[in-house]
């Protein structure tokens, strides 16, 4: 049976002590209240559906958000601890001085329309400046978290997810900013004329290989290998390794930085920044100095990771297969990869040309070349080291240069006026007909 004693101040304890069971005391204002709480709370022990809730009515959303950051944030990268770090300022400002218990589905839906709203940041005019929805979303999951955690693991009788039961924002639709031609030219001569060459290195290297901002700070002298063209990430973002091919142009790039005459010896670090208090060199930020450059130059809205967008389409649109593309870039899946071939129209326009010719004539090839060429002012240029011309020449059987038909299918696929496998139909059949096989 359950004990109800009253107490020096005035109000009524409820004890109950049932072997299998932690001792339970609860404190109210009115007897009746005590029994009440005591008849159901031994009930729910006899059904085998007691929680024991009192931790989590005494603890705060402040305490418990404390102790999440260091038992388990800690554990994580520390590229995410900081990240939480500062999802986390906004989630005290609002449900700091709640219990745990305390915060219902109402009250977490109340500070996402509040968050989505804007409501806790204005402009210099005074409006609200809405939060993106990634945000808000980020922020709830966070604060989900927080909840399973605390439920499983810390036994604080919380009977179910308060943020489980929230609509959460809808995901905003993919960044789709690409780099045109001037503004490439632009900046990367803006950030070539910087009085640190790292910052010109590191752009150049994202947009050649497509790797994050992370993964390029961080890299170290052993995970170059210039005789392989090869970059070796250990530690990415989806937590697998990876190695990254390099152009010639990126392993320039590293062969500069590496061989740089005033690169200090105390760091492995490719890129690296002055020394700390600690004397220790970490990562080279470059942030602030990006952040100046690129509206400098009329980019302002250019993010550093629009590079690696820029970097993963051009491979695309050079004709690597996904899986190709996934390996160098280190995307799990082919929809989120997917999210990052954002192929220019303009450059889709040739395939659909190329589409349209697949209807090739039996006959008349010269013809249908030259007029196919004549469309879309198309013209050879010579260059002596052609392989088409060398290739052309040998299925042939020609001991001259090609004529004029295999001069303009060579001009037309240099375009991209048509596919190679267009291309190897065409020249088929004008040779069967050049030859009257």
């Amino acid at each position: 049976m359950p004990t109800i004693v009253k107490t020096s101040s005035g109000t009524w304890k409820a004890m109950i002590r049932k072997t299998g069971f932690p001792q339970t005391i609860k404190t109210f204002r009115l007897k009746k209240d005590a029994e009440d709480w005591a008849r159901r709370a031994e009930d729910e022990m006899v059904r085998g559906q007691f929680v024991q809730r009192a931790p989590a009515e005494k603890m705060t959303f402040t305490k418990a958000i404390e102790r999440y950051l260091d038992e388990v944030s800690k554990t994580k990268r520390p590229g995410t601890q900081s990240r939480e770090v500062r999802r986390v300022a906004p989630l005290v400002a609002f449900f700091g001085r709640y219990s745990l218990t305390g915060i219902t589905p109402d009250l977490v839906a109340r500070y996402r329309d509040a968050r989505l709203a804007g409501e806790d940041r204005r402009n210099d005019a005074g409006e609200p400046v809405p939060r993106a929805a990634n945000t808000v979303r980020l922020e709830l999951a966070l604060m989900g978290h927080l909840f399973t955690v605390a439920t499983k693991e810390w036994g604080l009788g919380l009977t179910y997810n308060p943020v489980a039961n929230v609509r959460r924002p809808a995901p905003g639709a993919g960044r789709n900013r690409r780099l045109d031609p001037t503004e490439e030219t632009k900046l990367f001569a803006a950030v070539d004329a910087h009085s640190n060459p790292m910052l010109g290195w590191i752009v150049r290297v994202a947009v050649s290989t497509g790797m994050r901002s992370s993964e390029i700070t961080s890299l170290r002298r052993s995970q170059v290998d210039l005789a392989r063209r090869v970059v070796r990430l250990i530690e990415t973002k989806n937590t697998l390794p990876r190695t990254v091919p390099l152009s010639v142009e990126a392993t320039t790039i590293f062969r500069q930085a590496l061989e740089h005459p005033i690169r200090p010896d105390d760091t492995e670090l490719i890129f690296y920044g002055e020394p700390g208090k600690d004397g220790q060199r970490r990562p080279y930020n470059f942030n602030k100095v990006w952040m100046d450059i690129k509206k400098s130059v009329g980019c302002a809205d250019l993010r550093f990771h629009d590079l690696r967008h820029e970097a993963v389409s051009r491979l695309v649109e050079a004709g690597l297969s996904d899986q190709e593309v996934s390996a160098i870039s280190g995307h799990k899946s082919m929809q989120m990869l997917k999210r990052y071939t954002h192929l220019r129209a303009e450059d889709l326009v040739a395939k659909l040309d190329a589409q349209q010719t697949l209807n090739i004539p039996s006959a008349g090839l010269a013809s249908f070349i030259a007029d196919l060429a004549g469309l879309h002012g198309v013209s050879y240029e010579h260059t002596n080291s052609s392989a088409l011309a060398q290739a052309i020449t040998r299925l042939s059987g020609d001991e001259g240069a090609p004529d004029s038909t295999e001069r303009l299918l060579i001009a037309m696929r240099r375009a991209k006026v048509i596919d190679g496998r267009t291309m190897a139909t065409m020249m088929s059949r004008y040779l069967n007909e050049k030859f009257d096989v």
